[in-house]
């Protein structure tokens, strides 16, 4: 290569950074020395922000325009005024280009449960997750604090900082902000802006902004959220009766209708049982002579006599319930003792504890009544000795 050809490549230099992974937040402009010629133009997109640093320190900050890199006070020096170092630079400059849009679509959740007091349900774990987005607004802070000298940084290495903040702060929002559990689905939209103007203080410390941040879904324990559809099921059913016999019926439609079930096999054997009884119930009313409305006797079938002649059979009665057990209670002393049953009470008569004048009271009962005075109880007194009659008045 002839010298006009190395001092063409030396006066042209173009230096612009394109980038299409959507992800690359900062990009380094690469070139070989990072020696930055005299008249060399810079180009700064829409999006963008190019970082200057010179000699380790950060220089100047470029917004989207385009530059000549020529005047004498910028922190640059060229080649070309540095013939007796054969054009290498003692002087080295860097160029980071800085993504300035926005970072869309960035995932945030709760690691582990957040717990609440709900003043519903009493204490509660809650998991949450969403989106939110990213954009640097003070690209030398940024570039400062957290890039460094990497040349290429991207937002995953940034993104699980920014997830823990969130967290940090959405766990603080939600725990203060007494908001029922039943009704967070309608706050969601507050919560996210009451997190986000939280967060931004903090972001702030990084040369990032958080524009936008959405709740997306707030979830209770899976334990929680059956019993949850329990309850909502219980309130669709409304009659649990009927339900219960709708479920019974349905479960032996399908247990007869599914091949080699042995309960199918036993309900429709159960069934023919019952079918076959009701049909020979029917076929001997039709062939017994009462049913054909005659009655035999010595001399041949003859009419039944007419409904009103005919004898009613009494069906048979039930037996009467048993009686219901009394059960006592006893006052003495100002203080109340039992329940005893009938048993108890009579041993107690045995043994002195209760006489006749011991007031006792059994539910449905009005008031408190003397144990003698009580039909049930008076019984236990007989097998002992009414008390002696008072003795006849003194002769005057």
């Amino acid at each position: 290569m002839g010298i006009f050809d190395f001092l063409k490549g030396e006066f042209i230099d173009v230096i612009h950074w394109t980038d299409d992974t959507r992800d690359t937040m900062v990009m380094r402009f690469e070139r070989e020395g990072h020696a930055i010629k005299y008249g060399a133009k810079l180009t700064v997109r829409e999006g963008q922000a190019a970082v200057f640093v010179h000699e380790g320190q950060l220089a100047d900050v470029f917004t989207p325009g385009l530059y000549m890199l020529e005047t004498n006070n910028m922190p640059v020096m060229t080649t070309l005024q540095h013939w007796d170092h054969g054009f290498q630079s003692p002087f080295k400059s860097e160029i980071y280009f800085v993504a300035t849009t926005r970072f869309n679509d960035l995932k945030w959740g709760t690691k582990n449960p957040i717990m609440c007091r709900d003043p519903e349900f009493g204490p509660v774990r809650l998991r949450a997750f969403g989106t939110y987005s990213v954009r640097v607004v003070d690209p030398a802070r940024f570039l400062t604090e957290i890039v460094g000298t990497d040349g290429e940084f991207t937002m995953d290495e940034i993104s699980y900082q920014i997830r823990n903040i969130i967290v940090q702060e959405f766990s603080r929002a939600i725990a203060s902000s007494g908001i029922p559990v039943l009704d967070m689905a309608a706050n969601t939209a507050d919560l996210g802006k009451l997190v986000a103007a939280e967060i931004g203080p903090v972001v702030a410390e990084y040369g990032l902004s958080i524009p936008e941040l959405y709740v997306e879904n707030i979830s209770l324990p899976p334990a929680v959220e059956q019993a949850m559809d329990k309850r909502t099921q219980m309130g669709i059913i409304g009659d649990l009766g009927r339900y219960t016999q709708f479920k019974a019926a349905e479960a032996m439609e399908a247990a007869a209708t599914t091949p080699n079930s042995g309960m199918g096999a036993g309900l429709g054997m159960g069934m023919g049982m019952a079918m076959a009884q009701q049909m020979g119930q029917t076929l001997h009313q039709a062939q017994s002579p009462a049913a054909a409305g005659q009655t035999s006797g010595p001399w041949g079938a003859r009419p039944a006599p007419a409904a009103s002649q005919a004898p009613a059979q009494a069906a048979p009665m039930a037996p009467p319930p048993p009686p219901v057990e009394h059960v006592w209670h006893i006052a003495e002393n100002g203080q109340t003792s039992g329940p005893y049953s009938k048993a108890r009470m009579g041993r107690m008569a045995q043994e002195g504890q209760l006489t006749r004048d011991t007031h006792v009271w059994t539910p449905g009962q009005d008031g408190w009544m003397r144990a003698g005075d009580v039909t049930e109880l008076a019984q236990l007194f007989t097998i002992l000795p009414p008390p002696p009659p008072p003795p006849p008045p003194a002769d005057s």
